[in-house]
């Protein structure tokens, strides 16, 4: 039973991106909630759509929150070290801008650690209070999916955990208003258990993309064997492919990091991440191959990559595994085009790629790096026609029934 009290208090969401929205819309249905971000172009752009709840980039707003939610990102650098500049920045406007009273919660995939140990010093020296008197903090690590209508907020457990008891009992009455709770036990078992989720999914796609580097090698149909491995009742299915995005490559190398500055060099989680960052040029050398067999000149060879987010049906390009594609073909003076419904021609241009406008050229290859929804739509005569003679198909998603594509007179590969 969630506790009246709880519905008289003030939310404040700091971060407005793929995961705080949704958050302030769902706890807008429940108790007073405003968000906040320092984009001011976000800011006006919420507006506009009418989200139901109050947004400002004005950070005095924060004053007025019992409940402060950190929901900002958390990426890696280029050196592959945990990148907290987004962490502390909001906890030091926060901590510029906190009453006493209130319970700043942090909602980044982090590693263990980072809430005491980072967070709570800033907001201290911020607001020249003290942590467990007058303010207090926790922890709930966000579990959004984009563009996943089976996983929303309200139908997934969202672990939760307070400072102490005390602090722990409120969140879960707030959080249990918007979702299903589970209760850790402490902040840091509530943070290593965030960053093992991806760790977890990486480590299996790295062993589905090692397995069909060694299926490739013995000419044998990885899905073929998967799909037959699958029909034991305890056999986990993963697939292989390209891993993208701001989650999977990213979260690991955080919690590499905090191993190591203990004095551990993790091994298992390094070389999933190695065999999956080696996946792109993998692809790349899989197109080259099937250039020569095709019987073609490799040089000035035009390349259609179909798919340039870093997921289906999702429009964010972020750590897309692509961008390596594209470099590792370039290196070949290959002409690289592509084609992305999702995006517009000037995020296509970014890449370093041409967007594919005139219907009638034909290309030598086509790479489905993405299985988007509209391109299942499409049948195999439909990608056949942007092809000339001899045409590889290099698909990366096993979006193509492979007898269809070579009836049509494709040289099919797939991972």
């Amino acid at each position: 039973m969630v506790s009246e009290s709880i519905k008289n208090k003030l939310v404040c969401v700091v971060g407005l991106g793929y995961v705080g929205f949704p958050l302030a819309e769902a706890f807008a249905q429940h108790i007073r909630t405003i968000g906040f971000d320092i984009d001011q172009q976000k800011i006006e752009s919420i507006k506009k759509s009418q989200p139901g709840f109050d947004v400002t980039s004005d950070p005095q707003s924060i004053k007025n929150a019992d409940f402060v939610l950190i929901c900002v990102p958390t990426p890696v650098t280029k050196a592959k070290d945990p990148d907290l500049g987004a962490v502390r920045s909001a906890a030091t406007t926060i901590g510029q801008n906190l009453k006493s009273g209130t319970i700043v919660v942090l909602e980044s995939t982090v590693y263990p650690g980072v809430t005491e140990d980072i967070m709570i010093p800033i907001l201290e020296k911020e607001s020249g209070m003290k942590c467990g008197t007058d303010f207090f903090v926790g922890y709930s690590p966000e579990r959004i999916n984009p563009n996943d209508d089976e996983h929303t907020l309200e139908k997934i457990t969202k672990i939760v955990s307070g400072m102490d008891e005390n602090t722990t009992d409120i969140l879960c009455d707030l959080y249990g208003l918007v979702t299903t709770v589970y209760r850790a036990p402490n902040i840091k078992t509530a943070e290593a258990a965030k960053v093992i989720e991806n760790i977890q999914r990486d480590l299996n796609i790295a062993l589905m993309n090692e397995l069909s580097i060694i299926f490739q090698k013995m000419s044998i149909d990885t899905k073929a064997v998967l799909n037959a491995a699958e029909t034991k009742w305890n056999f986990h299915k993963y697939r292989p492919g390209l891993v993208g995005g701001h989650c999977i490559p990213v979260d690991p190398y955080y919690l590499v990091y905090k191993a190591e500055e203990l004095g551990y060099h993790p091994q298992v989680i390094l070389a999933g991440r190695a065999i999956n960052d080696s996946m792109p040029r993998h692809v790349a050398q899989m197109t080259i191959k099937g250039l020569n067999e095709a019987g073609k000149v490799i040089r000035n060879s035009k390349v259609l990559i179909m798919g340039l987010t870093y997921k289906e049906d999702v429009p964010d390009t972020r750590e897309s595994s692509v961008e390596e594609i594209i470099h590792e073909l370039k290196e070949f003076k290959i002409d690289v085009y592509g084609y992305d419904p999702l995006l517009p021609d000037e995020v296509i241009r970014k890449f370093g790629v041409i967007p594919l406008q005139d219907p009638n050229m034909k290309v030598d290859v086509v790479i489905i790096a993405v299985a988007h929804t509209l391109f299942k739509k499409k049948n195999i005569q439909n990608i056949r026609y942007l092809m000339n003679t001899n045409p590889v198909l290099v698909d990366v998603q096993g979006m193509v029934n492979s007898d269809e594509a070579e009836k049509v007179g494709m040289f099919y590969l797939k991972l």
